[in-house]
């Protein structure tokens, strides 16, 4: 697994992202857990909102917040719906806060009476932040933290359950910050297919994105989707949500995948094998860490006093069961680039990885797409694959399934780790 830095533009243009129909049934996935342009907007404007209402006169936190920042997905344009929903959205930002340091508890407490009374349809503390609950779905991590150091953002966050008497309130140190400048960095832009996909993107929101020769963003037109790594990282938390929306315990930190596709980041890779190879690397991680004997342990590249796995995984076999769930997600696309999948069970199978609805709705914007380029006689799929000009539809109908996958016999897709 190599471990090396990029330029924050990649000189690599990868081929449209629909060439290749594994890719282009993962890539309406990823088009349909985004956050939408329109909440794009508003997340934006949230953000703004909340930190003026901290700031407010009056408010415990007046003239004490030093900066106010995104961090997690929000900071790294990897946000996606939350758990098995598809409609409910996380997004994370941190306040900085200066003045009397009276504990980790106590800042907590100064931020939960800063946000009182604001707008929204309910008010939650948790143990690191407090979260806003909006009636669309949305809900907004705000977390306190305190500079430590001389270096930018370095600090720590408070660890404190309210009432708790047996877990002594505590400072977490952290650096989301220069975190997400590093991702940011080994994930630079990737501009052909972040044109095209963010093109498919604002079509589904039914915005004009620009015309089909355009090679530009168009004026005021955020580029939502900047690169193959963010979108498989975003469709591995996908998968992990998929896989966890009936648990009710801590699941794999959205962080930690984060960290691990800021490894293996190659630009210029497709999307299928840039998911199998996010995939693998978390699995293996965890595999050498059981073999060892040890659980899992995920640092912060850029600031070693901050683990990302502190809270989980809590034992070995949290960790293993969750190494298991990659290998099959890798093991099922490996089979399914190969073409040794029933149509029938490709469908059957991507709705357990990613959920029903979504899937759903991504073979029918797919299988739609091809019809219109068979009958404006444009480029369709080849029975493996191949680009040709269709001479008769390519595609059969929505219930049997995604004609551009060969048909072969019957295989237990992912069973193979």
């Amino acid at each position: 697994m190599s471990d090396f830095p990029h330029s924050r533009r990649a000189d690599i243009r990868p081929n449209d992202p629909f060439a290749d129909p594994l890719d282009a049934v993962l890539a309406e996935i990823a088009v349909n857990i985004q956050l939408p342009p329109g909440l794009h907007a508003k997340a934006v404007d949230r953000y703004e909102a909340v930190r003026r209402y901290i700031e407010r006169p009056g408010s415990p936190l007046e003239g004490r917040v030093v900066c106010f920042y995104p961090q997690g997905s929000m900071a790294i344009d990897a946000t996606t719906s939350t758990r098995g929903t598809d409609d409910e959205y996380d997004l994370d930002i941190v306040a900085e806060i200066e003045g009397p340091d009276d504990g980790p508890e106590a800042l907590l407490d100064d931020l939960e009476e800063a946000l009182k009374g604001y707008p929204v349809s309910r008010i939650v503390r948790q143990t690191r932040c407090v979260t806003l609950y909006y009636a669309d779905g949305m809900h907004l991590d705000v977390t306190p933290s305190r500079r430590r150091a001389p270096k930018e953002k370095e600090g720590e966050i408070p660890h404190a359950k309210k009432g708790a008497r047996t877990e002594p309130p505590r400072y977490v140190p952290m650096n989301a910050y220069a975190f997400a400048q590093w991702y940011l960095i080994r994930t630079p832009v990737e501009e052909r297919f972040a044109l095209a996909l963010n093109r498919r993107l604002y079509e589904e929101a039914g915005i004009a994105f620009a015309a089909a020769e355009v090679e530009e963003v168009p004026p005021q037109t955020p580029l939502i989707i900047k690169s193959v790594t963010t979108v498989a990282l975003q469709l591995v938390k996908r998968h992990r949500n998929i896989v966890y929306a009936t648990e009710t315990g801590r699941i794999p930190p959205s962080v930690m995948l984060s960290c691990h596709a800021g490894h293996a980041a190659r630009p210029g890779l497709g999307l299928a094998d840039m998911v199998i190879r996010q995939s693998r690397w978390t699995a293996r991680a965890i595999d050498e860490a059981a073999r060892r004997g040890r659980r899992l342990s995920v640092l912060n590249p850029e600031f070693a006093a901050e683990q990302f796995t502190d809270r989980w995984p809590e034992t070995q076999l949290q960790q293993t069961t969750y190494s298991r769930h990659l290998h099959t997600l890798a093991n099922g696309l490996e089979a399914a680039r190969n073409g040794n999948v029933q149509l029938e069970d490709l469908q059957a199978w991507l709705r357990d990885q990613f959920g029903d609805r979504v899937v759903t709705r991504s073979v029918t914007a797919f299988n739609r797409r091809i019809g219109q380029q068979v009958q404006a006689r444009q480029h369709g799929y080849t029975r493996s694959g191949g680009l040709v000009v269709p001479a008769a539809p390519a595609i059969i109908g929505t219930g049997a399934g995604l004609a551009p996958i060969s048909a072969r016999g019957h295989t237990n897709m992912g069973e193979r780790w």
